[in-house]
């Protein structure tokens, strides 16, 4: 009772509007009422009037905080108990339940404002809570709390694990030309007056703020997790199916194009005028080109009503988790990647789907993407230790702890076949990309090759191969690749050579050298007819064949 007797001094004795302003607070509710009897009530009536909701309407007086997130209903009372009761247009421009069967009610009470308030004008309804579907079917909550209940449901249904989360906005351009529109109105109309000189309009909330403050603190009471810069983003994505002319217009000039069917749709999440994404323009510019346009319009406020809201389309989705680590490859008869061909597979298996198919049900993800720095083929092995990979993880539902990483790693390394293995595999940030590809360019790799040649090994061969220090080869394209990769020139750098005798063996030894990244080894050493020069072949002087191939390391400092 005290708090109510407390919040009818604020509304002038007013008990129904105490009742509704102590279910909100009496500091917020205070701070509100004493802001807004800073402001006229004919500029008040007059945005009522515009269909200007009571929301958009806080925001454009410059009122922010929590009071978006209350309902309807202590709104309206704040309205009345600042500004004494509303006329009946005032109040069927809020509330469309005083009409019915095409008659107005005498004298709808603040009971009755609470059912059905008027599509905004401004907001199209998002922050009325109101949204067409995916069935068309336009859906109203009542309040925050009940839209973010909504939410939530749809948030359970697809099984993420929650610790946090980002709440991302995406709105229709012409919200923006609506709200140009009105702040232009009310320029013309109050400039003159010392209430509106004291307010500057470029500090209001904007739609997509106003809606993240109502849903916030709903979101994290049900969620029972805070907002904060989660991997976990709930995204709600609002379009419009009437697109802005005057946006439209300006993305036509961008473009160039002279006339043009507009088209209102999505693209990733993004607005799009005739199929061209709005958000490739910078805001500042499609704000200018609208406040331009609506300066030579003679028409004041809003002429062209929506008679519908806004669709809305949810999305909820983790961005992506990354698992780091180093693989090993010990056969020769497994491709780094899936490889068809003509329907047929190349190969047993592949590392890509051997490593990623046992990390993603752990995560419970939707799909994977396999990236590794560099590629060997499919007839060559992988040993020493290993080569840098990632695992790309998209929409993962559970987050893995560090037990759950030691599992997946003793599985793969026990898998039967023995076809792979892993190394120091890890949970990395998107860092991890941007090292293994930094590295990648720089790194310096090693190798063995069984090397056959048409003349018995000499004692002065091992001494010509190691004394080779640093040593540059012109490669042009292999023959093998042409098919598929630009014939080019490449300058490549042989760090070091060496060469171990095959006992019992005269023309086979193994040879151990060091090179950049990109050498094609095996043209280095039978010369490619002439494509690669020199070559192993060019300096012993003789035919030399390269039998098999295990890369033995990869120098880079990741992983």
């Amino acid at each position: 009772m005290a708090e109510i007797d407390n919040a009818s001094q604020i509304c002038g004795g007013d008990r129904q509007a105490a009742q509704a302003i102590s279910d909100v607070g009496d500091g917020d509710v205070r701070d509100v009422c004493e802001t807004l009897r800073g402001f006229p009530s004919h500029a008040v009536k007059d945005l009522l009037s515009l269909g200007v909701c009571l929301r958009c309407i806080l925001r454009l007086l410059g009122i922010r905080g929590e009071l978006y997130d209350n309902c309807t209903l202590s709104l309206s009372s704040i309205l009345s108990s600042v500004f004494g009761d509303l006329t009946d247009s005032e109040k069927h421009t809020i509330n469309d339940a005083s009409v019915e069967n095409g008659k107005c009610s005498e004298s709808p009470n603040l009971k009755e404002l609470e059912v059905n308030e008027a599509l905004c004008s401004l907001c199209l309804g998002i922050l009325q809570f109101s949204y067409c579907d995916d069935k068309a079917s336009v859906v109203r909550k009542d309040s925050a709390y009940d839209f973010a209940s909504s939410i939530v449901e749809l948030v359970k249904q697809e099984g993420h694990q929650i610790d946090g989360f980002s709440l991302e906005v995406s709105i229709p351009p012409v919200i923006q030309e609506n709200e140009q529109s009105v702040c232009l109105y009310m320029k013309k109309k109050y400039e003159s007056e010392s209430w509106f000189q004291r307010k500057s309009l470029s500090e209001r909330d904007s739609v997509k703020d106003a809606l993240k403050t109502c849903m916030t603190k709903s979101l994290e009471k049900l969620l029972d997790c805070n907002s904060n810069m989660s991997t976990f983003r709930i995204r709600l994505t609002y379009t419009q199916a009437e697109s802005s002319k005057m946006v439209q217009t300006f993305v036509e000039r961008k473009q160039g194009c002279k006339r043009r069917k507009a088209v209102t749709g999505t693209d990733n999440d993004l607005e799009t005028v005739d199929g061209i994404k709005v958000a490739n323009f910078p805001s500042d510019e499609i704000a200018a080109v609208i406040e331009s346009s609506l300066e030579t319009c003679q028409d004041s406020g809003l002429s062209d009503r929506v008679s519908e809201p806004c669709q809305l389309v949810f999305h909820c989705c983790r961005t992506h988790i990354y698992f780091g680590g180093r693989y090993l490859k010990y056969s020769r008869n497994v491709s780094q990647t899936r490889w068809i061909i003509d329907d047929e597979r190349m190969g047993d298996a592949s590392v890509e789907e051997l490593i990623g198919s046992n990390i993603l049900p752990v995560c419970r993800g939707d799909s994977y993407k396999f990236h590794a720095a560099g590629r060997e083929d499919i007839d060559v092995r992988m040993l020493g230790s290993g080569r840098p990979f990632l695992v790309e993880i998209q929409n993962g539902r559970h987050l893995p702890c560090d037990e759950d990483v030691k599992n997946i790693e003793e599985k793969i390394n026990n898998l039967e076949n023995k076809l792979v293995g892993v190394r120091n595999l890890k949970i990395m940030g998107s860092q991890g990309w941007t090292l293994m590809h930094e590295g990648e360019a720089e790194k310096q790799k090693q190798y063995a090759a069984l090397v056959w040649i048409s003349r018995p090994l000499k004692d002065e061969d091992f001494q010509s191969i190691s004394s080779y220090k640093e040593m540059r080869v012109v490669q042009k394209t292999p023959i093998r690749v042409l098919h598929r990769r630009s014939p080019l020139e490449r300058e490549k750098i042989i760090h070091w050579m060496k060469i171990e005798k095959i006992v019992g063996s005269s023309q086979y030894f193994l040879l151990h050298l060091c090179t950049q990244a990109g050498t094609y080894i095996k043209e280095f050493v039978h010369g490619d007819l002439g494509r690669t020069y020199p070559s192993i072949g060019t300096i012993l002087g003789c035919r030399a064949e390269i039998l098999q191939l295990d890369v033995t390391d990869v120098k880079m400092d990741c992983f």
